[in-house]
């Protein structure tokens, strides 16, 4: 079940993303709780196995914003990292950070059983 308390140790800043909710406590859980579900990690998975740098920017982005504002700290690190590099366009191994970003979703995943 997620909890305020399970997402605090997950690394997320429960505060400033209640605060962005109206410390609506309910309706905070229930947006995390539809993250793993995002389809943008799938579109930026796939975008990045295709190398078509312009779909992956937009999902990273996507992703980036979600995660910043929930302030979902472990997704949203990779996810800015990931943006930031694609912004340019810039020809990179993308993986790892990739790795990381589907790793953190599987957990909170697991978190919102």
């Amino acid at each position: 079940m997620l909890t305020i308390d399970a997402l605090n140790s997950f690394g997320a800043n429960t505060d400033e993303g209640l605060g962005r909710c109206f410390d609506n406590e309910a309706f905070y859980l229930r947006l995390v709780g539809a993250v793993p579900d995002e389809k943008h990690f799938d579109t930026l998975k796939n975008a990045l196995d295709e190398n078509n740098l312009d779909a992956a920017f937009e999902a990273a982005h996507a992703l980036k914003g979600v995660l910043t504002n929930l302030s979902l700290t472990p997704l949203a690190e990779p996810a800015i990292e990931i943006t930031e590099n694609l912004r340019p366009r810039k020809e990179m191994d993308y993986g790892p950070l990739l790795e990381r970003l589907l790793a953190k979703r599987d957990e909170l995943k697991k978190l919102c059983e």
